[in-house]
């Protein structure tokens, strides 16, 4: 088989086996949005943002890791899914100390679904704020990590430098530079795809840090 036929929101859609959801629905000019995912990255499912509606399946489905098959029919406006999905996002941003700069994907997620983090349904316990500024460029703001894993990911597939590690459960989630030590006593070595890849801010570079609190 050479192509997979499906529908997306209606429309009849081509695409290559192998292909998943959220690619298929991007290709064919829709909007999926997303917290844990980052192309240069394999598809991880972790954040239950990119959820979709799918003819068929008891619920809504992940759309970055769930590969398209012949006959699919996919609705990205299915309201259980934007109902979960929403509530994710708000739930992320109910941890945060503020709100997300607004250059920053979760800002962008945020405004996608219409949710504003000083007017939350369910306001709980927030992080309070943890600055790690040992490395001579970067800095972690262990408060605005969402626990997307895509830091971690970027510094084993992309460089393989392995610095990262996931740390904690629930609410306690974050991320470590090698033995909780810093960057500096890590295997760090400075090329800056955590800090290009993190949607929140979690992890920066210390220049652009410093800007945004002049």
């Amino acid at each position: 088989m050479t192509s997979i036929t499906i529908e997306i929101d209606g429309m009849r859609a081509q695409v290559a086996p192998g292909t998943t959801v959220l690619e298929a629905v991007r290709a064919a000019g829709g909007t999926v949005p997303t917290l844990c995912f980052d192309e240069r990255q394999a598809p991880f499912g972790a954040c239950r943002v990119c959820m979709v509606g799918i003819a068929g399946l008891p619920g809504p489905a992940a759309s970055c890791t769930t590969l398209c098959r012949e006959g699919m029919v996919i609705d990205t406006h299915d309201p259980t899914a934007r109902r979960v999905a929403a509530a994710t996002v708000e739930l992320v941003l109910s941890e945060l100390p503020h709100a997300p700069a607004p250059h920053t994907e979760l800002a962008a997620t945020a405004a996608w679904f219409g949710l504003d983090h000083d007017n939350l349904r369910w306001p709980g316990e927030q992080h309070a704020e943890r600055h790690d500024a040992r490395h001579p460029y970067l800095a972690l703001q262990h408060e605005l990590c969402i626990s997307c894993g895509r830091c971690v990911r970027a510094c084993d597939e992309v460089q393989g430098a392995f610095a990262l590690t996931a740390t904690g459960r629930g609410f306690a989630a974050n991320i470590a530079a090698g033995m909780d030590q810093g960057f500096r006593e890590s295997t760090c070595v400075s090329c800056g795809a955590c800090a290009d890849t993190c949607p929140t801010d979690a992890i920066t570079e210390i220049s652009l840090l410093a800007l945004a609190e002049r």
